[in-house]
């Protein structure tokens, strides 16, 4: 008896195994990629640039060649195995932070940001796996956490640059970096292929009949709006808070700026094992507190409003996420789930394009408060298509 409950319990063990050590390799291997961008400004210097001119376009690079070889990279994920696809991205990030620590010219530089973009695509490739692995709740749960451990890398690489950078120069910390992805790759030898749970990439449904691809065509809507929505108030926000709080010292700027990933990070898997709807009530939600959270970075001017405007902001991030999760989860059945999320992680980086273009330009005619309330406009857009989705989807007699 004993014995055959352990049995039966050790196959879920494995597969929560597989989640953390998928989801780990990734914030380990999300280090250099996100906790180096924002010391680009002292790193340019170093190779030719001395007013940094190049900063923000740089900054984008990898994110555009990201988001184009991402569905390319799902394909073959699906073709040639998904762990094979996952190994190939944390290796060719490794090789691209080697070369971006060797680099000693701007063109070089360059170079090597582009290769992080092209041979990277970490997290398409980790959810691919996942989706292969995954179904259901276990997918939702599992997607919950690899978002949550990229937040993580968000919130806490740029201040473990900034503590080394007094030992070693941002620009070189590269080299050192490019260790922590060549280390996921071996870890994750370690890991089996996954078994597909046997309806990937095939017809769904006991007709034969292919899967609707409305509920696809909605998860990459909602993944560029939440994107984009979020993102843009990201570049200007330290600028607007100096603009109206001059006094406040720049760590007080950069704890506002991480706010809402720390709710995230907070939050997320408690109201996750909570939520027993669909992925349309908190899409709603959250489309509501993001237009409430960014429209009141345009009239806030005290470091109490700041607070609030971004708790509320990442209360509307972390259910738009957990929404956009169920929802990949419901898309992933009867699909082949590395074409499926290259395809997202595509909208997810042509959002992030957006909106720093975006941002970019409102800034230049209106001011660092623009962005943010541009974000709360195409939140309240977004929550009124939802609003519509939920009423057709009440009236309807199916």
């Amino acid at each position: 008896m004993t014995v055959t409950a352990s049995k039966s319990a050790d196959p879920q063990e494995g597969a929560n195994r597989r989640v953390y050590t998928v989801a780990g390799c990734y914030f380990v291997a999300s280090f250099a990629a996100l906790g180096l961008p924002p010391y680009f400004t002292a790193m340019l210097p170093e190779l030719g640039d001395p007013t940094a001119r190049w900063a923000g376009l740089l900054y984008v690079v990898p994110t555009v060649f990201g988001g184009l070889g991402a569905p390319l990279w799902g394909r073959l994920a699906d073709r040639f195995g998904r762990k094979k696809l996952l190994l190939r991205a944390q290796l060719g990030l490794a090789v691209a932070f080697l070369l971006a620590g060797l680099a000693d010219s701007i063109p070089v530089f360059t170079a090597a940001l582009v290769l992080q973009g092209v041979l990277g695509g970490t997290f398409a490739a980790s959810n691919g796996y996942l989706g292969a692995a995954l179904r259901g709740p276990a997918l939702t749960r599992a997607l919950t956490l690899l978002q949550l451990s990229a937040r993580a890398a968000l919130v806490f690489a740029p201040i473990v640059v900034g503590l080394l950078s007094v030992w070693l120069s941002p620009h070189r910390q590269y080299i050192v970096l490019a260790l922590l992805p060549l280390s996921a790759a071996l870890l994750l030898l370690w890991l089996p292929e996954p078994e597909a749970s046997e309806d990937s990439g095939k017809k769904n449904g006991t007709d034969g009949a292919a899967p609707d691809p409305r509920p696809l065509r909605a998860l990459f809507a909602l993944e560029f709006t939440v994107v984009f929505a979020t993102v843009i108030s990201f570049p200007y926000l330290v600028a607007l808070v100096g603009a109206r709080l001059p006094d406040l010292p720049a760590a007080v700027a950069g704890l506002l700026f991480a706010l809402p990933h720390l709710v995230y990070l907070l939050t997320a898997m408690s109201l996750q094992r909570r939520l027993r709807t669909g992925p349309l009530p908190p899409v709603i939600v959250g489309f509501a507190c993001l237009a409430v959270g960014l429209a009141a970075h345009w009239v806030t001017d005290s470091l109490f409003g700041f607070v609030v405007a971004r708790l509320i902001l990442g209360i509307g991030l972390t259910l738009c996420l957990l929404g956009r999760n169920m929802l990949a989860s419901d898309c992933a059945t009867g699909r082949a789930p590395g074409g499926m999320f290259g395809s997202l992680e595509f909208f997810a980086k042509a959002g992030a394009v957006a909106a720093g273009v975006a941002a970019t330009a409102v800034n230049l005619r209106y001011g660092p408060a623009a962005p943010a309330l541009v974000g709360g406009l195409a939140a309240v857009a977004a929550l009124m298509v939802a609003l519509t989705v939920e009423v057709r989807q009440r009236l309807s007699p199916t």
